[in-house]
């Protein structure tokens, strides 16, 4: 189940970015479930991790290997999220980056891994190793789509958004590919997203546009409130374009912008596949005092089970909207400055229903596969969005039965 008709868009080569995928068998045979990502030398890679505590093994050596600088592979795989596996997950993972290197004739800390999937269950290294002579001999510039459907896991949908953007020193691509569907709330969801592009960006601004594109998109999506052990987001800068982006020249701002957009894309797409979704909902806080206070207030509405299960029932119950908001933190909230509506229907204001509501034409809206709640809390003049979706039956039956 997913919300809306989101076939994947044609998604162009990044000059100095060649992909293979295949199947390594390591939870279902006849599925690709393996990704070889290889850069140009000159690649700058910039990456975010998950923030929660328990990080899988992967997660700890990417960090490890990104810090030895000068990557030259990405190795993704699905179905095994190798995190919960202690001192043998650790060496598994170590193993299948020099099995690589091995074969590609690099250094064992020029590959980084990513893994995704069941925890607590051992990575079947020797797999893995098996199939990477096949997907060195299998590396091609356009293989952006199938990379796409083999890094998915409960995703209904592969995802991935690309574009050519023109700037004043000339035109460069972006081109980036997303999974997830469950355990879906970033902190840096199990989610994971690649994106390229060859434009020539020093790494100091590199990790500079990454940090603010995660931030006002990646990092504003909710599932179920469940942060992965192995979420990441990884961008790559070939450099082959020969366009150079300068921290004070012109060109910055509108590959931000083009940047952070498609980030938003993906991860908007990661919200309307999420596990037994059926609406994507906009939660968008205004008249903040901070652009904290907006976002805490947005995800504490937009992770609510009960206002999950009234989205998935198209029930205008304003009221556990008001109580989510409420119980948000905000210690000296005036209640009756708050106005709530659902796209541009009042709903409630001064503390209690409003006097323009229409019950019908709200649950109409709500009816609708997408729709926005906007919060007013006549604090200040900050605001946030949150993109989350409903919670349904079949939210329930997925994870009941992920492991069976």
């Amino acid at each position: 189940m997913a919300v809306g008709d989101s076939p994947l868009p044609p998604l162009h080569p990044v000059a100095g970015v060649r992909l293979a995928s295949g199947e390594a068998g390591i939870r279902r045979t006849g599925e690709r479930d393996l990704v070889v990502l290889e850069l140009g030398e000159a690649t700058r890679v910039a990456a975010t991790f998950t923030r929660n505590l328990f990080r899988a093994a992967p997660v700890r050596i990417a960090e490890a290997h990104l810090a030895a600088g000068a990557p030259r592979y990405l190795l993704i795989n699905t179905g095994n999220a190798n995190a919960g596996t202690g001192a043998g997950g650790e060496s598994a993972a170590r193993s299948n980056c020099q099995a690589l290197a091995t074969l590609a004739g690099c250094r064992a800390e020029q590959v980084i891994p990513f893994s995704t999937g069941v925890i607590g269950e051992p990575l079947p290294a020797d797999r893995i190793d098996a199939a990477l002579p096949d997907l060195l001999q299998a590396m091609t510039a356009d293989g952006w789509a199938q990379a796409a459907d083999a890094i998915r896991t409960t995703d209904t949908r592969p995802k991935g958004r690309s574009r050519f953007l023109a700037l004043d020193g000339g035109t460069v691509t972006l081109t980036g590919i997303a999974k997830g569907s469950g355990m879906i709330r970033p902190d840096m969801a199990t989610m994971l997203a690649f994106v390229a592009t060859d434009a020539d960006i020093p790494d100091d601004l590199l990790r500079r546009l990454l940090r603010l594109a995660v931030a006002e998109s990646f990092n504003r999506i909710t599932v179920d409130g469940d942060t992965s052990t192995n979420d990441a987001c990884v961008l790559m800068a070939t450099g082959e374009s020969g366009v150079q982006l300068d921290p004070e020249g012109t060109d910055l701002t509108r590959f931000r912008e083009a940047l952070t957009l498609l980030c938003q894309e993906l991860a908007r797409e990661i919200v309307a596949d999420g596990e037994g979704a059926t609406r994507v909902v906009s939660v968008r806080v205004r008249e903040a005092a901070s652009v904290a206070e907006a976002e805490r207030t947005a995800f504490t509405v937009a992770e609510s089970p009960l206002v999950k299960t009234a989205l998935f029932a198209g029930d205008p119950n304003w009221g556990r909207i008001l109580a989510a908001v409420g119980r948000s933190g905000i210690a000296d909230l005036a209640v009756e400055a708050v106005a709530i509506g659902i796209d541009d229907v009042a709903i409630a204001e001064g503390g209690c229903v409003s006097p323009h509501y229409d019950e019908a034409e709200a649950a109409r809206r709500m009816a609708q596969e997408s729709f926005t709640l906007d919060i007013a809390l006549g604090r200040g003049d900050h605001q946030a969005t949150v993109w989350t979706c409903d919670l349904s039956y079949e939210y329930i039956r997925i994870n009941a039965d992920y492991r069976s």
